[in-house]
């Protein structure tokens, strides 16, 4: 698959190096309804690549969503992905009517905390065979 299709796809990217977000993005693979998200450590060449158009400036340390063309950052993007998800976890995104700057208040306590509280992590130690293609370098 051509690189212009990928980020025609929707993508969940994050710290490769967190044990937050790779626990997150083990969660996310379990809990998936489809196997519509693919995934890439923002550490990449890839998301440095992709995600260079849309200017974030260091904006990028924990979870980025690039979702039909458009970047979703922080408390949205986490929202964002539990669309994607079986259950009731659908059901977050009713988080999104409260305002940016209170969701983002706690996102960013636990996104400045979280390699303290979770430690840190090598994403490759996901990987199966299986999940590899759904991982994007």
């Amino acid at each position: 698959m051509s690189e212009n299709n990928n980020t025609k796809r929707t993508i969940l990217f994050f710290d490769g190096n967190c044990g937050l977000c790779n626990r997150s993005v083990k969660f996310v693979l379990r809990k998936e309804k489809n196997s519509d998200l693919i995934f890439s450590p923002l550490q990449s060449e890839f998301a440095k690549r992709t995600l260079a158009p849309f200017n974030l400036d260091g904006k990028t340390d924990s979870m980025v969503l690039l979702e039909h063309g458009k970047v979703y950052l922080r408390s949205s993007a986490a929202l964002r992905v539990t669309k994607y998800l079986k259950g009731l976890w659908p059901g977050m995104l009713a988080f999104l009517i409260v305002p940016p700057f209170i969701r983002n208040f706690i996102y960013d306590y636990i996104a400045k905390n979280r390699i303290t509280w979770f430690g840190s992590a090598d994403y490759c130690e996901m990987m199966t065979p299986e999940l590899k293609k759904r991982f994007l370098e």
